[in-house]
């Protein structure tokens, strides 16, 4: 059976508090199995005999909206996915040891052309990005706190939903969660 990782907006930010196991239970309350939390923001492991990660994020979006009384984008990867995001340095080697943050943002789909290049505009001496399938790579040589750049930024600029993770709490769920 398949493990994937549902990567939820809105989870334990923005005024929006779960906890952790009442997220675990929603989940196998769809039918999931080997549910687990990984810290608190929005990161559920599990496993699903469905191969269709477009219908489980609907489902999991749907059943979130009404039990938590607001909507949560989810963006589905596999563990696989999940390692080869991990492995991924867009950026040259310097570059990457000298980031004040490197931070991956989900999406649904991947980004068109036009989108990409809306991205790259709100590129600045700071923030950096490359675009790799359905995944936005964004280097911050200050902290994240320090940039102009932001999720809200990006949805506001390109209409579209996402999440945004640190690349150490993607190669530690990597390392948790191996692909087999």
């Amino acid at each position: 059976m398949p493990r994937y990782v549902a990567f939820l907006r809105a989870i334990n930010v923005g005024g929006h508090t779960v906890k952790m196991d009442r997220l675990r239970k929603l989940f196998e309350k769809m039918g999931f199995d080997a549910v687990e939390t990984f810290i608190a923001s929005g990161n559920v492991i599990f496993r699903s005999k469905s191969r269709n990660t477009g219908a489980l994020a609907s489902q999991i979006e749907k059943t979130l909206a009404a039990a938590l009384g607001y909507d949560v984008a989810t963006f589905i990867r596999t563990d696989a996915e999940v390692a080869d995001i991990a492995r991924c340095l867009p950026f040259d080697e310097v570059a990457h040891k000298t980031a004040g943050a490197f931070v991956v943002g989900f999406l649904s789909d991947s980004l068109a052309a036009s989108a990409a290049k809306t991205l790259m505009s709100l590129g600045t001496e700071s923030d950096r990005f490359a675009v790799h399938g359905t995944e936005i790579y964004w280097l911050c040589r200050t902290g994240q706190s320090e940039s102009t750049f932001s999720n809200a930024l990006f949805e506001k600029t390109l209409r579209l939903k996402s999440t945004f993770r640190n690349m150490n709490t993607l190669a530690r769920l990597a390392a948790k969660y191996p692909c087999k």
